[in-house]
């Protein structure tokens, strides 16, 4: 099998390193997005995103002439839906988008065709969603068009390095439409490329992330327990890991990002009466940043009137992903507690939250605050000296909620240092 052009549906932090790729190897791609901004800013140039190395692979994927943006699909020899698939206020999955590009391709599709379901589902979205719509095009998956789900693996701020050399799952609803998968991804994809069905690589990913938030929630309830006891549960994870057969991750003011605090609930959405340790540790991941708040009360008095520096809203170091922050959420209980925040960002820096001041340093965020709060493990932000930063700031408590800043260190400056999960605070 063979492909010559191939239609992207959705250009974020995914669909966009994925046309710009697959347009840097050979193939004509039509990079398909339905926000007029994000259509606009890349035809005159711009990146809308931050990822290191994608300004470079955009460029390059114009200059060659294999990359054009447009707002609605375009007749293709394969096409890849990588459209958001975020929830619901009741937790259960937004399907809007995929449904709504699986709609858009419709008209479009030939005999011979691959569509490739790329942003994370619910299990048998394949089949039993995407499938049926496509097929009011007169043609049958797995007869007269291919089609395959393959789901993304890759890490922020690493991604186009890991969408070559990962490994790829690709599901088909038939055999043959995992290979036809194969054949397109094997342009690029340097890792194994493993074929199953289609079910089975949506749950794959699924199971991938959920395992990721149950070990996250296992330490924020370390971190609680410690807390309890009188423990600090950074010397705890530290001496705990030192059995060979463990590795704790360490835990902070929650889970967030489009995938890890996302992608649990589409378990518990498919299978309220099985998923029970999921849904367990969504709670414990969801109320973290309210614990936040609990810890802070009960290291430093009521926190209504006081003047809060927030450092860090990202829901990860050093990206621009600012999707499902816990950080956020966490600065929103604090003015929902009577707090006066002042919050700083670097990696963007205008970002607005209601009754909540944005400021655009770290000196700005602290000059008049009582705390001074890390919620973010960003390295602009774990390099702060504390010693220059207490010639401008009237605070002298400091929170660490990441384990980011050297306990010493702003003793030595002036401030009492106070950090999560350390019992011993007291």
């Amino acid at each position: 099998m063979s492909y010559q052009t191939l239609c992207v549906l959705g250009l974020g932090y995914i669909g966009l390193p994925t046309a710009s790729t697959f347009a840097t190897h050979g193939l004509k791609v039509i990079g398909v997005d339905t926000n007029p901004a994000v259509v606009e800013s890349l035809n005159h140039g711009n990146v809308h995103l931050f990822e290191p190395g994608l300004r470079t692979i955009v460029q390059a994927a114009f200059r060659s002439g294999n990359l054009v943006i447009k707002d609605q699909p375009q007749a293709a020899d394969a096409f890849i839906i990588a459209v958001p698939t975020p929830f619901k206020e009741d937790k259960l999955a937004d399907l809007d988008y995929v449904t709504a590009a699986a709609k858009a391709i419709t008209p479009h599709l030939k005999k011979g065709n691959l569509v490739i379901l790329e942003s994370t589902s619910p299990p048998r979205t394949t089949v039993d969603i995407v499938a049926p719509i496509l097929e009011k095009s007169g043609l049958t998956a797995g007869k007269d068009f291919y089609l395959a789900y393959s789901p993304e693996r890759v890490l922020p701020g690493q991604i186009l390095r890991e969408l070559i050399e990962n490994a790829r799952v690709i599901g088909g609803v038939d055999e043959a439409s995992a290979k036809a998968g194969k054949a397109l991804y094997s342009l690029f994809v340097r890792g194994e490329i493993i074929l199953t069905d289609a079910t089975t690589a949506e749950m794959v990913k699924l199971m991938e992330n959920t395992y990721r938030d149950i070990n996250i929630a296992a330490a924020n309830e370390f971190a609680r327990l410690a807390d309890r006891f009188q423990v600090d549960i950074w010397e705890a994870i530290n001496l705990a890991n030192r059995h060979p057969r463990v590795k704790i991750l360490n835990p902070g003011p929650g889970v967030g990002g489009h995938c890890i605090s996302v992608d649990p609930w589409f378990f518990v959405e498919a299978a309220p009466d099985l998923a029970n340790l999921i849904s367990t540790a969504r709670t414990v991941n969801d109320t973290q940043p309210k614990y936040v708040l609990d810890f802070l009360k009960r290291n430093t008095g009521k926190v209504s009137g006081k003047k809060v520096a927030a450092l860090g809203l990202a829901y990860k170091p050093d990206v621009d992903d600012l999707r499902e922050s816990p950080a956020i959420e966490t600065v929103k209980i604090l003015r929902d507690a009577g707090a006066k925040v002042h919050v700083y960002e670097p990696f963007d820096l205008d970002y607005s939250i209601e009754g909540i001041e944005t400021a655009h340093t770290v000196e700005q965020a602290a000059a008049q605050a009582d705390i001074i709060i890390l919620l973010v493990g960003h390295s602009k932000l774990k390099e702060i000296d504390p010693s220059k930063l207490a010639e401008t700031t009237s605070a002298r408590v400091v929170l660490d909620t990441v384990n980011g800043w050297n306990r010493g260190s702003w003793q030595s400056a002036g401030f009492t240092y106070i950090r999560l999960g350390d019992g011993k605070n007291k």
